[in-house]
Parts: C-alpha cells; structure tokens; sequence
C-alpha cells in the first residue's frame, strides 16, 4: 500500500546576541531530495552582518548558510515541505558488501567524536543476533527505547555515545549517537541526520538516524518522538560536529528560540 503524500509546514525562529563578531555556519533549511520535496522556503537574517554565503551540505545534500555577523541577530526560516515517504520497515534487510560502498559512504563505519563505535563492539555482538543487519537495527532502537530515558533538558556538554550507554540518559542527540555507534560496531554505515520532526515535544531541532542498507538510506528515530514517514531532513554528517543547526565561531548568548512543525489544518 503506498502512504499518501503529507504536506508539513515549518518554521523557526532564532534570536541571540553575539558580544563580539563572529563568523556563524546555519544549517536550518530543509534539503531538496526525492522523497521531500520543497513548495516553498524561505531564510532570512536581520542584524548587522555580512552577505549571506551559501555551501553545499555534507554528502552533496541541502545547504548551509555562512554570515558574519555582531550584536543582535534573528534569523528566521518557514517551508512548505511535501512528503513522500512510507513508514520505515527495514526488517530483513541487510548490508551491501563494504567493497561496493560508494567511497563517500566509508566514513560512517568508522568511529567518530561523539561515536565511538569500537568501544562498543563487545556488546553489539553479543546482545544484538538478528538475522539480518536489518533486524539487527531493529533490535538496537528497541533496547535504546527500553533502556535510555528521554530527559529533556539532560545532555552534559561532549557528552558521547559511551556517556549515555553509562549515565541511561539524554535527549535525542544521545539516542542518535548511541544508535550510530551500535551500527556502525555491527559494521552497518550509519550517519546522524538534523530534522524537523512533527510531535516532538518540547518543539525543538530533532536528531535521528540513517543506516544504509539494501543499497540506500533507511531512516530511524529511537526515541519514537517523530513518526519517520514525517521526518524533514535538514542536514546529514557524522555525529553532531556535522548537524548542528547553528556553529558559532566566537561566542554567543541565545535570547529565544522557537521551532514548530505542523500538518495544515491541525493545531500545532
């Protein structure tokens, strides 16, 4: 049966106060790609700052956004994104020989900051015996869903995959990463995606996963707060070096921030 087209509105809104100039990297705009397709976006920044610089996203998808900028600065963003996508279902799907990987892809089989997969290996391979990767996944979200507490509000700075398989707690960035570095250990290529992601609560930028299997990408949100067949991609990359919707080089203060999702004709 195939899922019917679902058209999501977006819109975010970003205010904060840089004490000095500062160069700032955003990644807030949905990307172009088949199965979500763009009716309508748009970004804008107000403040003192410079031109805005566009740049290709990692792996060829989206873009993101360069300004220099100092004082006040409020960027806002809204879209109008049609989905086409079913639920996932990667249940006996299996990975692609390694040497058949498109070589963009090899990194996400190995460690990475936030992800350090060979630190986990012991217990993917003696915990997780589906009979294909695919239920191999599966079986990951399942005990991340089971055995990590979605606690809003607790994610200690640089905290790591490991960290949160420690402390059993944290917030979707820590779901994501622990899923990654659980896949990547059964050498499943696993990459973190930013989304906005309608149900999330508290509304905010939403983190989740990819796994490439049966050559292509395979959405899956452990923490169950988004249902995948709704999820808009932002951004792509390793961990959350790669996905954060906003790398401030200097420093600055947030005055208010505000994101929400929502399917025409419902109440948000």
């Amino acid at each position: 049966m195939v899922a019917p087209m679902t058209t999501v509105e977006i819109s975010a809104n970003l205010h904060y106060q840089l004490p000095k100039s500062a160069d700032v990297l955003l990644a807030v705009e949905a990307i172009p790609m088949a199965d979500q397709r763009l009716l309508k976006d748009l970004l804008k920044v107000k403040g003192d700052c410079s031109p805005l610089k566009t740049i290709e996203g990692m792996d060829g998808l989206g873009r993101r956004t360069w300004l220099h900028a100092e004082g006040r600065i409020d960027i806002s963003y809204a879209a109008t994104v049609e989905i086409d996508r079913e639920a996932t279902n990667i249940a006996g799907l299996d990975t692609v020989p390694h040497l058949e990987l498109p070589p963009a892809y090899i990194q996400y089989l190995m460690p990475s900051r936030y992800c350090p997969s060979d630190r986990h290996e012991n217990f993917v391979t003696t915990r997780f015996d589906g009979a294909t990767k695919g239920d191999q996944i599966l079986q990951m979200a399942e005990w991340l869903f089971d055995n990590i507490t979605y606690a809003p509000g607790f994610s200690p700075i640089g905290a790591t995959a490991t960290d949160t398989f420690i402390s059993r707690r944290g917030v979707c960035r820590d779901f994501a990463h622990l899923l990654i570095a659980f896949a990547r250990a059964a050498d499943v290529p696993a990459r973190m995606v930013s989304a906005y992601g309608l149900g999330v609560d508290p509304p905010d930028f939403h983190a989740v996963v990819e796994v490439y299997l049966d050559g292509r990408w395979h959405l899956v949100d452990p923490t169950r707060l988004a249902p995948e067949e709704h999820l808009v991609r932002i951004a792509v990359g390793r961990d959350a070096t790669d996905i954060s919707f906003m790398t401030i080089f200097g420093t600055a203060n947030m005055i208010s921030q505000s994101v929400n999702v929502n399917l025409p004709g419902l109440q948000a």
